[in-house]
């Protein structure tokens, strides 16, 4: 296992962990990723794993070290640090073993601005580069948070959002990826970090109800009020049913109607 030395940085101004200059973060990025290397690994989630461990990282904490058959990422402390990029569902069994005897804390980032790269099958051929015009928002954890909506009720445990900025590098294969006409998705880079968000009970999860939204309300009444796709509307009113932070009371039509829950 390795301990970390203490790094110089600045704090970002909402507080937590540190961001440098306009154009370079912590993990040590001064201009794009796609200007210093062309190499691409078929490890999809890899480099932006590895650079959110590096930023996360403090003095003393311990890197990948071995607790109950596990290899954890970060330890600090008695806090156990685990970062997942995507798909928590394929974690749930690691994370409910240890947080009956462990204090865990998830790490995941949501790309709140995110560049597309696009290299083709020659290593230096021009790249082509553009802003997504999507844009993550903390509700969207809820895309994961229902492969585990009850694990918040437990108090060893609890969910911290990252902000970023990333990098989402294609290549082109002309036998993969119809949908996106043979362009595959082969790497993700962060860029900085620009938030930071903790959710350590159902009472943290509250506040993503609108507080000017009516009640009862529907699934549909929340993705107008949250201007969100009803596809994560829906993600949102069952977590927060089964965490106690809403209640139904009935249906309008063939939708159910919430209320909001202070148990």
């Amino acid at each position: 296992m390795a301990r970390v030395k203490a790094k110089e940085t600045r704090h970002l101004s909402h507080g937590g962990h540190t961001e440098s200059s306009e154009g370079e973060s912590k993990a040590g990025i001064s201009t794009p990723l796609w200007k210093t290397s062309h190499k691409i690994s078929t490890m999809n989630e890899k480099p932006l794993h590895e650079a959110l461990k590096q930023w996360y990282v403090q003095s003393g904490d311990m890197l990948e070290v071995p607790v109950d058959g596990s290899i954890i990422d970060i330890v600090r402390g008695d806090l156990l640090v685990e970062i997942q990029t995507r798909n928590f569902a394929a974690i749930k069994w690691k994370l409910e073993k240890l947080v009956a005897h462990h204090r865990v804390r998830l790490v995941y980032p949501i790309p709140s601005e995110k560049w597309i790269v696009k290299l083709t099958d020659q290593e230096n051929s021009p790249v082509n580069r553009r802003k997504s015009p999507k844009r993550g928002a903390p509700e969207h954890v809820f895309d994961e948070l229902v492969s585990l909506p009850k694990l918040l009720l437990n108090p060893n445990f609890s969910v911290e959002l990252l902000l970023i900025h990333e990098e989402e590098v294609r290549r082109y294969d002309n036998t993969r990826a119809r949908r996106r006409r043979g362009w595959v998705t082969y790497e993700r880079r962060l860029l900085r970090v620009v938030g930071q968000r903790i959710l350590e009970a159902p009472a943290d999860m509250r506040t993503f109800v609108p507080s000017a939204l009516a009640q009862p309300f529907t699934a549909s009444d929340l993705a107008t009020a949250m201007a969100i796709p009803r596809r994560l509307a829906q993600k949102m009113v069952y977590c927060l049913r089964l965490m106690g932070c809403i209640a139904p009371v009935g249906k309008r039509a063939n939708s159910i109607l919430y209320v909001r829950s202070d148990s």
